[in-house]
Order: structure tokens, then sequence, then C-alpha cells
């Protein structure tokens, strides 16, 4: 099997969004790490000091096939074409450990595809 690797970089008030609409569409699970970040706008400041907005990052590894839907999930759920919401990328995997507990469920998703 092959797997890619999701990442979303979003507003915190839309994490749980994201990560309900990633699992109702198949997606085993997400890692989410808290951040900050900065975009193309200045970061507001605050008697002198720079305020950076809150970034949640969501990790979700998947097995290849689903990729395309899986985007067109976190795209609607994330709100990204509206702006500064965030943002999803794709990064390929080349080798993985510790999945054995979710491999039937791989492999039923990668049946269903082709059935």
């Amino acid at each position: 099997m092959q797997f890619k690797l999701i990442m979303a970089l979003v507003k915190p008030n839309i994490t749980d969004n994201v990560v309900e609409a990633m699992k109702s569409a198949g997606a085993t699970g997400a890692t989410i790490i808290p951040a900050r970040g900065t975009g193309i706008h200045e970061a507001k400041s605050f008697f002198g000091l720079s305020i950076e907005d809150r970034t949640d990052i969501v990790v979700f590894l998947v097995e290849e096939h689903v990729v395309e839907n899986l985007m067109r999930v976190i795209t609607l759920a994330g709100k990204f074409g509206e702006p500064g919401t965030g943002i999803a990328f794709v990064l390929p995997i080349d080798h993985v450990a510790g999945l054995e507990s979710q491999m039937k469920i791989f492999k039923d998703q990668a049946r269903d595809q082709y059935f």
C-alpha cells in the first residue's frame, strides 16, 4: 500500500470541523499540533508587542487512493476558498510503521473504491 500525508494549517476555531469531516469521509484519525503563524498580512500589535495568530497543524496519514476525495472534503470543511482560513497540501510517504491495527480498514477502503 502507498500512503500520503495530508497536512492542513487551519485556525483553531475550525479544527474540529475539519477533523470530523475528514473522519466522516474515511480518514482513520488525525494528529493536531498547536502552532503560530504569519502570512502576507502584518501581525497585529498591542502596545508595541506583536500578536501572532494561533494555527493548528492537522495531519492525516491516508492511503493514496483516497487523497483526491479527502482534499475536496478538507477544502470545503476548512473554508479554504475564503482568505486567511488556511491551506492544505499532500506529501509523499516512503515508509511507514505502526499501522498494523488499521490495515484492514485501508484494505476495505481500497476494495470499495474499485467495486
